[in-house]
C-alpha cells in the first residue's frame, strides 16, 4: 500500500522571508507558523537543535497548525554535536521532557543529524540507537529521569501511547558502509536522503518503513533553488520511494528564500494537495540579494 507524502520545509522563522518576500506584507511574527502550515502539511522544527525548548512552545505550535499536520522535530546538537552519544541518557531525558510530547499527534519523525566529526563507530551509535524510544509512552517514561534543573519546566505525561519514528543524517563518508545501514535497518531508523551540493554523503539505501529527505541545495548549499528538471527528478524519486511507504521531504535551501517555493513546486509536480498555493512572486526577489554568510547547524 502506498503510502503519504508529507511535503514542507526546514523552519519557518527568516528574517529574509519577511516584507513580502514569502511572508505577507505586515503579518506579525507570532502568525508566521499559522501562515506557512497553510501551505505545507509538514515543518521541521529546526530550534530544537540549538536549545531546549519549553512545553508552552510546543503547544503554541500544535495550536497553530491545522487538523492533519505534523511536525518532524530536530534532536538537540548537544546529544549529537557536543557529546557525540557519549553518555546521553539524561540528556536524551532532557529533550523528550523539553515539550516534544506535547505535539500529541502531530508529532512526526524526530531527526537526529550527526556531525562530519563523529566517524563511524558501531558500538556507540548502537548503544545510542537502544536508548532511542519507539513510542510515545516509552518516551514519557524516559523523559521523567529529566535533570532536576529542568523542574517546572517539563512535561512527560502521555494520554496515549504512538509510534515514534527517528532517521538520522549522517555527514561523515566513513558512515557509508553496509554496517551502518544494517544497523539502521535492524533498528528500523532510517537513512536521510540529504543532498548538499556534494559536500557530504548522499546515501539512498531503505533502512525504515518510511524515506526522510532534506534538500540543501543542489548547486550551492543553502543557498541554490533548484530548477524544473531538479524538482521533477525529485518527484520521480519521491513517487517510487512512496511505493514503499511514507515519505517527508523538506527544503533547507533558506538563505535566499528558495525553500517555500521549491517545497510547492515539488508539490505541484507530484500533483499533491498539500495546503495553499504559494503566489507571491515578490519573493523572486530574494533570490538576487546577496548570500549572508552565517553559522548554521543546517
Amino acid at each position: 500500500m502506498a503510502g503519504r507524502i508529507r511535503t514542507g520545509i526546514a523552519g519557518w522563522v527568516f528574517p529574509e522571508w519577511r516584507k513580502g518576500m514569502f511572508y505577507p506584507e505586515g503579518l506579525p511574527q507570532r502568525a508566521e507558523l499559522e501562515y506557512a502550515s497553510r501551505h505545507f502539511n509538514s515543518i521541521e522544527i529546526n530550534g530544537s537543535f540549538y536549545s531546549l525548548q519549553r512545553p508552552s512552545l510546543y503547544v503554541r505550535w500544535r495550536e497553530a497548525t491545522p487538523s492533519g499536520f505534523v511536525f518532524a522535530v530536530k534532536g538537540g546538537r548537544f546529544i549529537t554535536h557536543m557529546k557525540k552519544l557519549v553518555d546521553v541518557r539524561t540528556a536524551l531525558a532532557n529533550f523528550l521532557a523539553s515539550g516534544v510530547l506535547c505535539l500529541e499527534e502531530k508529532l512526526g519523525p524526530i531527526l537526529w543529524q550527526f556531525p562530519e566529526s563523529l566517524p563511524c563507530d558501531l558500538k556507540r551509535f548502537g548503544a545510542f540507537f537502544e536508548l532511542l524510544p519507539r513510542d510515545t509512552l516509552a518516551a514519557g517514561e524516559l523523559a521523567k529521569e529529566h535533570a532536576p534543573r529542568l523542574a517546572g519546566r517539563v512535561a512527560t505525561d502521555v494520554g496515549q501511547r504512538r509510534p515514534l519514528r527517528h532517521a538520522v543524517e549522517v555527514r561523515s563518508m566513513s558512515c557509508v558502509e553496509p554496517a551502518f545501514l544494517d544497523l539502521l535497518r535492524a533498528h528500523g531508523i532510517a537513512c536521510v536522503v540529504a543532498d548538499t551540493a556534494g559536500k557530504w554523503p548522499m546515501i539512498e539505501t531503505r533502512t525504515a518503513d518510511f524515506t526522510y529527505v532534506r534538500l540543501h541545495g543542489d548547486k550551492r548549499l543553502y543557498a541554490s533553488g533548484y530548477s524544473t528538471r531538479a524538482i521533477a527528478t525529485w518527484a520521480q524519486r519521491v513517487e517510487r520511494w512512496r511505493e514503499q511507504g511514507d515519505v517527508y521531504v523538506y527544503f533547507d535551501n533558506d538563505a535566499l528564500c528558495h525553500a517555500p517555493f521549491d517545497a510547492a513546486a515539488l508539490a505541484r509536480a507530484m500533483r499533491a494537495d498539500i495546503g495553499e498555493p504559494v503566489r507571491n512572486k515578490r519573493a523572486r526577489l530574494a533570490r538576487r540579494r546577496p548570500l549572508r554568510e552565517a553559522i548554521r547547524g543546517g
